[in-house]
């Protein structure tokens, strides 16, 4: 047997929910698999043979303890901007599509979904299904393959979540269980509520009154917390909180951002700030141009905005300047798109660095890497080996600056300005720990250095719902 949890809203906590179970799970020795069946997200990550997956089915994989792959997420939608997305399927590029026509594809969709999910189940036996967005939406009813198409051909166990922290939970619950199909209704056999603040007995009437409304038991309060784990989407870049700390780096805010998963362990020991286009950059002491799901587009964006002349600035007053996968192809001379990026057309670039990036096909490189920062310093010359994965379209031509990293990536002559294609770069203790001990040394401070290992997060999520969900009765809805 599965379960399935839905949500009474977007970004109620869903994510986080079906990552808690896994590890749960796990810890009682019950093997488990995450999925979701549709993703939209520009926060993904690459599995082991090179598919494309969303960040949370990765993060879920991590807690429940298996190897990423691309059946725990077999479609991803990628958006571009009016109302177009990337479909990626099973791990790879399959079309751009327009919403409208989305929805034509739908059933065959669902189809090759369903298969992903048979797969996992045959695999690990059971499988903790996350919905996508509100289980409640009317309108979609009929082509939902993320919330009531996938439970009437599943018919396991549902477990809503909600956000109490959103306000009106009473309606987001019981207006969500009374408008779900009739049919999809009595597999609701459970409730949690998310981020809870304050003490939880003045709650227990309002617990009471949700039972006594829907007929399902709530499972569980679960209170606020803070544990750093990788943002799903967008959506979470609004939920950041700065760190207050003397050293600050800018991350320039793209209009399509993507893997700003990228710089959480720097935000944990640096004030990072995501910075829109436009806006001041006076005052930082390290900028950084994160990766994007349309180069040429966000660059024209910059160039609109005066950005390249604040970055420019920046430069000119030896502020480390970095770009990350599309921000490394942002900071070449030139950029050349044969009609796959963008418009077809050359496009200047913020000419910081000696390449060329040429955008010549669909495919994407995707893999996962294992590379040595070239001794390079200030900067690189302290972060040794690093790992991470690439994911990008476009090959980028070598020019008369070095490489950065072993096979990738270029840096200026005095080591200030460096790009590279590797996402999750600043995931690595030794690479974060060579940005802040220079930006630190720098400004006279002193700098404890990041462990090289730290505790697992996903025991202390699992620790909090342990304490704060009937996890035996998630265990029975589950195995039974």
């Amino acid at each position: 047997m599965s379960l399935f949890v839905m949500g009474s809203a977007s970004h109620v906590g869903k994510s986080v929910t079906v990552a808690a179970i896994c590890r749960c799970l796990v810890n009682r020795g019950i093997m488990v698999a995450p999925f979701k069946s549709q993703n939209m997200s520009l926060n993904s990550y690459v599995t082991p043979d090179g598919g494309e997956i969303g960040m949370a089915q990765a993060m879920q994989a991590m807690a429940a303890k298996v190897t990423p792959d691309t059946d725990m997420n077999p479609v991803l939608l990628k958006p571009k901007g009016d109302c177009i997305s990337q479909v990626v399927l099973h791990g790879r590029p399959y079309k751009d599509v327009h919403i409208t026509a989305y929805y034509e594809e739908t059933p065959g969709l669902l189809t090759r979904a369903l298969e992903s999910y048979f797969r996992l189940e045959s695999k690990y036996g059971q499988v903790v299904v996350e919905g996508a967005g509100g289980a409640a939406e009317l309108n979609l009813y009929d082509r939902d393959i993320a919330n009531t198409q996938l439970a009437k051909a599943l018919r396991i166990p549902i477990v809503l979540v909600a956000d109490i922290e959103r306000g009106g939970v009473f309606a987001q619950i019981y207006g969500t269980i009374e408008l779900l199909p009739e049919d999809i209704r009595p597999l609701v056999k459970g409730i949690i509520i998310n981020k809870f603040r304050g003490d939880p007995s003045i709650f227990e009437p309002g617990v009471k009154k949700i039972e006594e409304l829907t007929g399902v038991p709530v499972l569980g309060v679960v209170p606020y917390f803070n544990i750093p784990l990788p943002s799903e989407d967008s959506l979470s870049i609004g939920d950041k909180k700065t760190k207050n700390a003397a050293v600050r780096i800018a991350v320039i805010r793209l209009q399509k951002i993507s893997n700003f998963t990228d710089f959480e362990l720097l935000e944990q020991h640096a004030a990072v700030e995501y910075v829109a286009p436009g806006a001041s950059l006076e005052g930082y002491d390290c900028i950084i141009i994160p990766g994007t799901k349309n180069t040429i587009d966000d660059l024209t964006d910059l160039f609109k905005t005066g950005t390249d002349r604040k970055i420019h600035s920046a430069r000119e007053k030896g502020i480390p300047v970095i770009g990350i996968c599309g921000g490394y192809q942002m900071l070449g001379k030139t950029l050349v798109d044969a009609g796959f990026e963008s418009g077809a057309g050359t496009y200047e670039g913020l000419g910081l660095l000696d390449c060329v990036t040429r955008f010549a096909s669909y495919e994407k490189n995707t893999l996962q890497v294992r590379r040595h920062a070239c001794p390079v310093p200030p900067i690189l010359s302290g972060m040794g080996e690093v790992t991470g994965y690439e994911i990008h379209m476009g090959i980028t031509e070598s020019g008369m600056n070095r490489e950065a990293l072993e096979g990738d990536g270029k840096v200026s002559d005095d080591g200030l300005v460096f790009g590279t294609y590797l996402h999750g770069l600043f995931l690595n203790p030794s690479a974060a720990n060579a940005l802040l001990s220079y930006l630190f040394e720098k400004k006279g401070l002193p700098f404890t250095p990041i462990p090289a290992c730290e505790s697992d997060p996903y025991d202390l999520l699992a620790d909090i719902f342990e304490e704060h969900v009937d996890m035996d009765a998630i265990a029975a809805l589950l195995v039974s």
